[in-house]
């Protein structure tokens, strides 16, 4: 979940009192990167043992314990600045607790697909998420019932006007859900509703296997075999992918039809009339930075068709197919160690900041990171949080190609994203997820520029602008198809369930919308293959990637326009993501609108100069 280079950024260390923090993870040597690194994480630093860890359930069950009491106290707070100053302290420390316990699970269900005993635990995790949301009901109902004098003078407390912006965020989303009672029944009827259709889709996922090559790989050892430069293999590979979801659609089809009906009644009962709303809020983004956006997307589609149709010329088909995104268009993407490929970040990330690389080589060296490529891991790769370590955590299936280099780098950008705020209030650290992108993605763009800058052949120039632009792609035509068949999967879900061959034909119709109708061969099944579908914390977990995509690019021009000065500027902007809506944050930190098309408009320009070169170096 990708500009002219780095070349010559000088190094930009952070001076600010307010960020001079040890950045690096705590290591009890000094670091050594000729030492060849581990390309798995290290989880026996929060709980040893894996999923049968007697001190892992035992943390859970204290942890149960301490949310019960929080539920209790919830429902009786008074009106008064020393009774809320506690709660919300001792309710940091639980939810702490909550974040780091989750994501020890959800990694330990990700490093092996068949630990049974981790989903079983994930379960119980589930539980736990759906209590600590009843304390937040109840206690948005204790806000929304407050006089506004009585919460005026809550908030004047020092010891709680760090937190005005969350709280005061809780108490309009109070004013605009049912009443307590029902919200309470809606939160504990969705663990073993709502939240276990997200369950399911993973353990129907984590069973699937495709027969290639002699061997059953797993959906994520298949998604990197796509980048295969024999067609034939691709294609091959492509239809085995399509059966294999195609033999799970029927239970697939059945999750997301009634994760969508649990939504689409929840929100007809606390009177919303668009499925946008949630996602928006989430988001903390208007409709009108929204549409915006798209606006912005739709005019730049023409010139990605551009690079699509030139890249079908280049690899010898009239059109590009779905399974040709990742082709090489030539043998110039050199392969990378995992070694080489931490070295190279390391020293690109320095060019930007010192602290952000002595951080990315100690995530290196703790062994924050698994990317070994073996049988029986899921899918995909993410970062994940630790606020009570205060670490991060990051999983993936390393390529050794430059998309590789590129993911390892995105991943990094949200692990430092984190870093930068764990020192902060935990209810201000709930940053979303379309500015999670930003840092993703401009870490990525750091490497990716550097990459390209120091390309040592023509050919090695094209193949990693190639990669870049599509991205691009990604970001500007596959998102939006995503978006597209969202949208209309839930007007037509409003009126009753859909089959198999409707989602099809949803899905096929919003990719030729999306691409222009550029491809000679879609994915229809796209709808069962990408989990994001099914991400119950995360509706319509799609436009936040562009939203990122296009920021990041924006906050990438102006760091090379500003040069030293811009690093602890980009700090304070991270750090204000979970206490400023994303318009707040364009205007506060880039003196933009982002409600009009052009700032959107300005981040393409980074894809119009990729193209434009890319056509130069291609052209006959």
């Amino acid at each position: 979940m990708v500009l002219a280079g780095t070349r010559g950024v000088p190094d930009m260390g952070l001076t600010s009192p307010e960020f001079n923090r040890n950045l690096t993870p705590n290591r009890k040597d000094e670091p050594n990167m000729a030492t060849a690194l581990n390309q798995t994480w290290n989880l026996d630093t929060f709980f040893e043992g894996g999923s049968q860890s007697p001190a892992l359930l035992t943390y859970i069950e204290n942890l149960e314990r301490q949310i019960t009491g929080l539920q209790e106290r919830a429902a009786a707070l008074a009106a008064t600045a020393d009774e809320w100053s506690t709660f919300l302290a001792d309710s940091d420390v639980a939810f702490k607790r909550l974040n780091e316990v989750g994501s020890h699970v959800y990694c330990l269900m990700s490093q092996d697909v068949r630990d049974k005993q981790a989903v079983i635990l994930y379960g119980r995790i589930s539980s736990l998420y759906a209590a600590s949301q009843s304390v937040a009901t109840l206690v948005e109902d204790r806000i929304r019932n407050m006089s506004d004098d009585a919460w005026q003078a809550i908030l004047a407390d020092e010891r709680i006007k760090p937190l005005t912006f969350a709280l005061n965020e809780r108490r309009q989303r109070a004013a605009e859900k049912m009443d307590t009672k029902r919200e309470l029944l809606a939160n504990d009827l969705a663990t073993d509703g709502y939240h276990a259709l997200e369950t399911l889709y993973s353990t129907i996922v984590g069973r699937i296997t495709i027969p290639f090559e002699g061997e059953e790989i797993s959906v994520g050892q298949a998604h990197n075999r796509f980048s295969d430069p024999d067609r034939a293999k691709r294609q091959e590979l492509f239809t085995k992918w399509e059966e294999a979801w195609g033999k799970e659609s029927e239970l697939i089809a059945h999750s997301l039809n009634h994760l969508a009906g649990f939504r689409l009644n929840l929100y007809k009962h606390r009177g919303w009339d668009s499925v946008l709303k949630e996602p928006l809020a989430i988001n903390r983004m208007s409709r009108a930075t929204l549409d915006a956006m798209w606006t912005a997307v739709g005019s730049a589609k023409g010139k990605m068709k551009q690079f699509l149709d030139r890249k079908a010329k280049l690899l010898g088909i009239p059109k590009m197919a779905w399974y040709d995104f990742d082709a090489p268009i030539n043998t110039a993407d050199r392969k990378v160690s995992y070694d080489e490929a931490a070295a190279f970040i390391e020293e690109q990330f320095r060019k930007f900041s010192p602290r952000m690389a002595d951080f990315a080589r100690g995530a290196f060296e703790d062994r924050w990171i698994e990317v070994e490529d073996r049988p029986h891991k899921a899918p995909g790769g993410y970062c994940t949080s630790f606020a009570e370590s205060q670490v991060s955590r990051i999983f993936m299936t390393f390529s050794g190609d430059s998309g590789g280099v590129s993911t390892l780098a995105h991943e990094l950008g949200h692990a430092y994203h984190s870093q930068v705020m764990f020192d902060l209030p935990y209810l201000v650290q709930d940053y979303a997820m379309n500015v999670a992108e930003t840092a993703s993605t401009f870490a990525e763009l750091i490497v990716s520029s550097a990459a390209i800058h120091q390309a040592k052949s023509k050919e090695e120039k094209i193949s990693l602008l190639a990669n870049r632009l599509g991205d691009a792609v990604a970001y500007l035509m596959n998102i939006h198809s995503r978006f597209i068949f969202e949208t209309r999967f839930y007007e037509r879900r409003a009126k009753g369930l859909l089959s198999i061959p409707e989602l099809n034909e949803l899905m096929l119709q919003a990719q030729k919308e999306a691409y222009l109708d550029s491809l000679d061969t879609y994915h229809p099944l796209f709808w069962a293959s990408k989990g994001h579908f099914y991400a119950t914390g995360a509706p319509f977990y799609n436009f936040p990637y562009t939203f990122g995509y296009l920021f990041s690019a924006g906050i990438y021009a102006r760091a090379m326009e500003e040069g030293p000065g811009f690093e602890s500027k980009y700090v304070q902007l991270l750090r204000d993501t979970g206490r400023m809506t994303v318009e707040e944050l364009g205007h506060r930190h880039l003196g933009v609108d982002l409600t009009r098309p052009d700032f959107w408009e300005s981040g393409l320009k980074v894809a119009y100069g990729d193209l434009e070169e890319f056509l130069a170096l291609t052209a006959e």
